[in-house]
């Protein structure tokens, strides 16, 4: 893969972005989206809106970078086909399609998404079910569920996630006593 220089890209409003996605979304694997606070006074984009245009086109958001007191940029790429999709991000899929926004590239996406399981893989974690390995475990460990329970909703979702995303038993096992060491210390 080449190491090649990633454009930056300063949307001065929704339709700016759609266009330059619309122009590049197919040639190009991301983009900085530049932003700037509200004090700048200068024209730009919310997260939302930015996030919304990109759904649209198949691309998602990435980690985010404070440049300055007035400027961040964001990391926005293509989305991989076995990317997972938060109940948000679904959400969203649902009032852009609706609306009408959605664009042919934005609607592969999901449906190469739906097709191979990454669409619905984040479900359980979403509805906080818990797995029946981490169910046993918590009932050879006094007050573990209890302590889980206990912890806020993003906190127990990453605790499912990292269980999830675990490929093997010893990895899987792994996470669980990770899992019970943090909630019983």
């Amino acid at each position: 893969m080449q190491n090649k220089e990633i454009e930056i890209f300063y949307p001065t409003s929704v339709s700016a972005w759609r266009e330059w996605l619309e122009q590049n979304c197919l040639s190009t694997q991301a983009v900085w989206l530049v932003y700037y606070s509200k004090s700048s006074g200068k024209p730009t984009i919310s997260w939302s809106e930015a996030v919304d245009v990109a759904l649209c086109f198949g691309w998602i958001d990435s980690k985010r970078v404070k440049i300055d007191s007035e400027t961040s940029h964001q990391y926005f790429t293509k989305r991989k086909a076995k990317s997972t999709w938060s109940r948000v991000n679904k959400d969203k899929i649902e009032q852009l399609t609706a609306a009408g926004l959605m664009t042919h590239t934005g609607l592969k996406s999901v449906e190469i998404a739906k097709q191979n399981g990454s669409w619905t893989i984040l479900d359980s974690i979403e509805a906080l079910e818990i797995p029946e390995i981490l169910e046993l475990a918590f009932s050879q460990t006094n007050g573990s569920k209890q302590k889980f329970q206990a912890l806020s909703k993003s906190k127990q979702k990453l605790m499912l996630y990292g269980l999830k995303a675990a490929k093997t038993i010893p990895t899987k096992e792994k996470r669980i006593g990770e899992i019970l060491e943090a909630l019983l210390n």
